[in-house]
């Protein structure tokens, strides 16, 4: 074995840290510091750092299993292949092709995401196919589509932030969900610049923040249009900004102008004069940005919440300037580019339309296939997860763990158990896993190469470091063999390279558009960020780090106003369930934990659930620190320890939704939907705390 250290990119969130991996003699993988990446510098957190521990056969799926007298049991991959296969097409004779459904994970790379939504459509004839990305910034995505006609996390790179003069965060605790990326707003204070951090906690990261703005959860809406109310009568529009590259901003203004101070602050609970002090900070640099993240996206009205610090940008000339703008801190480590090439329920390769005729028939041609046969949109992912048992018969599930991470988790699950069949493809075997007919193991980030696009936009290039286990396949692998047995032999292709070429294809012209965009590119460069259409002759499209200087992605080039008013979450606290409850992350777990609670250093570190609550009402209760205490809605009931702090606001609580079991914060969360991005409510929902006898 040769000792060479193979550069490649972190396998959790959305910022893809560089990494360097050397094959240790036990099989695995050291991690060392890898500086010449540029978004973390060689920086990692204790998940990236420890990653490696996955890999270990201990923890990991190490053959298939199927199901036998209500037992998981080790099978042959003929024998798990040709359940799945049998499954799928007994549904699809019996049902009808969209009976079938498809569930996929931000997590996958570019090329699997392709492929199983090309899979979806092509193989299994379906609509019925999303992924657990709706989840994480789906409410940022159409209201960067409505405002900008285009939807990147990031529309300029992250070593942007530290040049600016201030920057309004909204909703992200990224000290703990993205540790490697704080450097950035640690180095715009020491250049002068100014943070202003939205959140309903005294967060680590709002510890950093020159000004915590502590809105009611629910209220991100109500106080972005605050702020733009004291933006028109401070005098501090930039008119002829508004002029030249905006539209729609009488509306827009006159929405905004309903919502006077006091009324936003009898609303949201942040005071006045904090109210005028964000906009004198936001508004007397020469540049500045908004940044939002789950907080004021994970809402029934997210999509208007985002439109409203869309707005701010634009009223104050803050959006297609240097070093200014809005932008979204994508989670998922391919939450980006999992749903421009196909996993969505209504997207088709290079973010196109699926009912968009012209699309449609540029990527029939590419798959080889009629484009009459392509089906049309689908559900979305809860609205498709709660169809499970009814209208969806089988499911197959890539790389994600409902049974933690959706919203009102417990009636998923019984849809879950209600199927008539269930594959899972996973690394581990994860609480959604274990409920399956047929789980197959599938090859890890350190074993395989493939591409994902980070925050920022930029495709990266994961390497493979070392060889799988025996016995263990990958994604494209099983994609392959599934598509030979359900009758189409061709287009289903094992190499990643050989994957990417054909995306890169059904990318060209499109609003993602890669394909100038090659693996060679990707090693040398250190990324590439879309658009990077193909061009004949002369020198390669050099890629497109900063969006909209020129113009926005608009029919006329300008960027649109979208005229938006407060209203209230789905769900407001009554005398019944009087508090409400916000959910996250904790910085040593990961997601539905499915991976993260297998690494005993991190387990060390967050151990297990919590409730967060404010002494008061911990006395209330008659709680004390680390008392179990139940957090109940309309839709269950979630017990963990009690954590007392002053850092969050008396009428809240806050459970993050590592883990699963009788402390499963998704429990409690309530499934509403945005009507737009169809994202559910997270982040908000009315409980009831109780005491606990031990």
């Amino acid at each position: 074995m040769q000792n060479t250290a193979t550069p490649t990119h972190c396998p959790y969130c959305a910022l893809q840290c560089g990494m360097n991996l050397t094959p240790v003699p036990d099989g695995g993988v050291e991690v060392t510091e890898r500086a010449d990446f540029p978004v973390n510098r060689g920086a990692l957190c204790g998940k990236g750092r420890t990653a490696p521990a996955v890999l270990s056969s201990s923890v990991r799926l190490t053959s298939p299993l199927v199901r036998s007298g209500g037992t998981l049991v080790p099978a042959t991959w003929d024998e798990a292949l040709d359940r799945i296969a049998e499954g799928l097409r007994r549904t699809r004779t019996e049902h009808g092709p969209d009976a079938c459904g498809v569930f996929g994970g931000g997590g996958l790379t570019n090329e699997k995401a392709y492929t199983l939504g090309k899979f979806a459509r092509v193989v299994l004839g379906t609509s019925q196919i999303d992924y657990n990305g709706r989840f994480c910034m789906s409410s940022a995505a159409a209201g960067g589509i409505k405002a900008f006609g285009l939807d990147r996390g990031l529309p300029f790179p992250l070593e942007d932030i530290p040049k600016t003069g201030c920057v309004i965060l909204v909703g992200s605790n990224l000290a703990e969900t993205m540790p490697p990326s704080l450097r950035f707003f640690t180095e715009l204070k020491e250049n002068g610049g100014t943070l202003i951090v939205v959140d309903p906690r005294r967060t680590k990261t709002a510890d950093q923040a020159d000004l915590h703005l502590m809105p009611r959860p629910g209220t991100d809406l109500a106080l972005a249009l605050g702020l733009l109310h004291l933006i028109v009568a401070e005098g501090r529009v930039d008119e002829a900004y508004v002029a030249e590259r905006t539209s729609g901003w009488e509306d827009a203004r006159a929405a905004a102008m309903a919502h006077w101070p006091e009324y936003v602050e009898r609303i949201t609970g942040v005071p006045v004069p904090q109210l005028r002090e964000a906009v004198r900070m936001f508004c007397e640099p020469e540049a500045a940005m908004v940044l939002t993240a789950r907080g004021p996206e994970q809402q029934s009205k997210g999509t208007d919440t985002v439109g409203a610090w869309i707005n701010l940008c634009l009223a104050t000339g803050r959006a297609g300037r240097p070093l200014s703008g809005y932008g979204c801190l994508t989670g998922q480590g391919n939450g980006q580019g999992g749903r421009e090439h196909g996993q969505k329920a209504d997207q088709l390769p290079g973010y196109r339309k699926l009912d968009d005729p012209a699309a449609r028939r540029h990527v029939a041609e590419v798959w080889g296939v009629d484009p009459d046969t392509l089906p049309g949109p689908g559900r979305s992912a809860y609205e498709l997860l709660d169809a499970l048992g009814r209208d969806i018969k089988s499911l197959l599930l890539m790389g994600s763990n409902p049974v933690v991470s959706a919203p009102r988790a417990a009636h998923v699950e019984e849809r879950i158990k209600s199927l008539d069949f269930l594959a899972v493809c996973d690394v581990v075997l994860s609480e959604t896993a274990a409920l399956a007919d047929v789980v197959l193991p599938v090859t890890q980030w350190a074993e395989e190469t493939g591409t994902t696009t980070n925050l920022e936009g930029r495709v990266l290039l994961r390497r493979q470091a070392i060889s799988p286990p025996e016995g263990i396949r990958s994604d494209l692998e099983v994609l392959h063999e599934l598509a030979d047995r359900l009758g189409v032999e061709k287009g289903f292709p094992t190499d990643p390279e050989e994957v990417f070429e054909e995306l890169r294809r059904a990318s060209a012209g499109g609003v993602a558009d890669y394909s100038g965009i090659t693996y060679r590119r990707l090693a040398e460069e250190n990324g590439v960020f879309w658009p990077c259409p193909a061009q004949d002759g002369g020198d390669a499209h050099p890629g497109t780090p900063r969006l909209f200087h020129d113009r926005f992605a608009t029919d006329d080039g300008r960027a649109r106003f979208v005229p938006v008013s407060h209203r209230a979450s789905a769900e407001e606290p009554d005398d019944e369930y009087p508090v409400l409850l916000t959910t996250g992350r904790v910085v040593a777990q990961y997601q539905s934990g499915a991976q993260t609670r297998r690494v005993d250093e991190l387990n060390a570190a967050a151990p297990g659930p919590f409730v967060e609550l404010h002494p008061r009402l911990a006395a209330r209760l008659g709680a004390a620190e680390g008392d179990p205490v139940a957090v109940v809605s309309r839709r269950g009931r979630a017990v963990a320890p009690a954590r007392i702090t002053t850092g969050i606001r008396p009428d809240t609580v806050f459970m993050p939704f590592h883990w699963p079991g009788e402390g499963r914060a998704n429990t409690l969360t309530n499934p509403a939907l945005d009507p737009t991005s169809r994202m559910p409510e997270f982040k908000t929902c009315a409980v009831r705390v109780e005491a606990v006898e031990s």
